[in-house]
């Protein structure tokens, strides 16, 4: 039988061959620049890469593997609660030499899968050692990995420091769109137009009947979900709030359904004038707005069952790799 390093190794070439090899590179590049934006947020805990990050020995599927110290796992959390991330914490027990012990893993939901594994910090100088090749692990710290883009990649420092920036500046979208919808559960509406109740009830609402009609389409279920998230920031003006709020978060459909969502109403209750209804039949996304529409009214029930925000925004995330968009 082959070891576990020979079937690895097997695994890489198939995806080598599958993925191509300058794919690749660039993916790896990208992983490792992530992986170093990482290292700095969470430099409290004395963080190290390892893995096939590290390593070069990428494929798809592939995750960032950071080993963190801390005596207790909520000080992580706390600083990716300020990041506003979404993770998971899971606590594992593991039957290793005998002896039972509790693994603490943070999954963390980023631009490519992040897992943390925290260790106590009396272990930060421990070597462990992998099952896989039964060989200690090698591991990186921020500046050994900041070297390490520069031999394999040509980036220099000047570069690495400017793509850090840039990610400070450009916070996760899915992370963003959950702060905008929850609070909207704190917004009262009109009950002679909403006897559902608060605006983020209603919003979940629309986003599952959308979800049973389109349930491949990223753009429209966005559009669905967060169509009202300007309640939340100007009741005056909501759609135009609402479109500030998600500028550069959302296609350019996503956005146009939004800013037309209201003449979807007054199309349907013929409210509309004649040369603005003209104007939007003739729009190639004109039957997307009556579906909206049609959605909007029917998200207004009373008691009924919704998904979670935080389901809503999983699905939406993983709509690529179900569809194959």
């Amino acid at each position: 039988m082959p070891s576990n390093a020979e079937i690895r190794e097997q695994i890489q070439i198939l995806a080598r061959l599958h993925e191509g090899s300058d794919h690749q590179r660039h993916r790896l590049l990208e992983m490792r620049l992530r992986a170093a934006w990482w290292l700095r947020q969470l430099k409290e805990f004395h963080p190290r890469l390892i893995g096939s990050v590290l390593s070069g020995a990428i494929r798809q599927g592939s995750d960032v593997d950071l080993h963190v110290f801390a005596a207790n796992p909520h000080r992580i959390t706390i600083v990716l609660d300020d990041l506003a991330v979404r993770y998971d914490l899971e606590r594992k027990r593991v039957v290793k030499d005998g002896e039972q012990r509790v693994f603490t893993h943070i999954h963390i939901r980023d631009e490519f899968p992040i897992e943390l594994t925290v260790y106590h910090p009396s272990l930060l100088g421990f070597r462990f050692r992998s099952s896989i090749t039964n060989k200690a692990i090698e591991r990186a710290s921020l500046s050994q990995l900041e070297r390490l883009i520069v031999m394999e990649h040509s980036v220099d420092p000047q570069q690495q420091a400017a793509r850090m920036d840039e990610m400070d500046t450009c916070p996760d979208r899915f992370a963003m769109f959950l702060a905008l919808l929850v609070p909207l559960e704190d917004v009262p509406q009109n009950l002679r137009y909403h006897p559902e109740g608060d605006v983020l009830f209603h919003s979940l609402q629309v986003y599952g009947h959308a979800k049973n009609q389109m349930p491949y389409d990223e753009e429209f279920l966005l559009a669905a979900l967060s169509h009202d998230v300007g309640k939340g920031i100007d009741p005056e003006d909501h759609v135009l709030a609402g479109l500030e709020s998600v500028e550069g978060f959302v296609s350019n459909r996503t956005s146009w359904l939004i800013a037309n969502h209201m003449e979807a109403h007054k199309i349907h209750d013929r409210t509309i004038g004649a040369r603005r209804r003209k104007r939007l039949v003739a729009h190639q996304w004109y039957e997307d707005l009556i579906t909206l529409g049609e959605r909007d009214r029917a998200g207004r029930v009373p008691g009924a069952q919704v998904e979670s925000i935080e389901e809503a925004l999983d699905y939406i995330e993983q709509i690529d790799e179900m569809f194959g968009s």
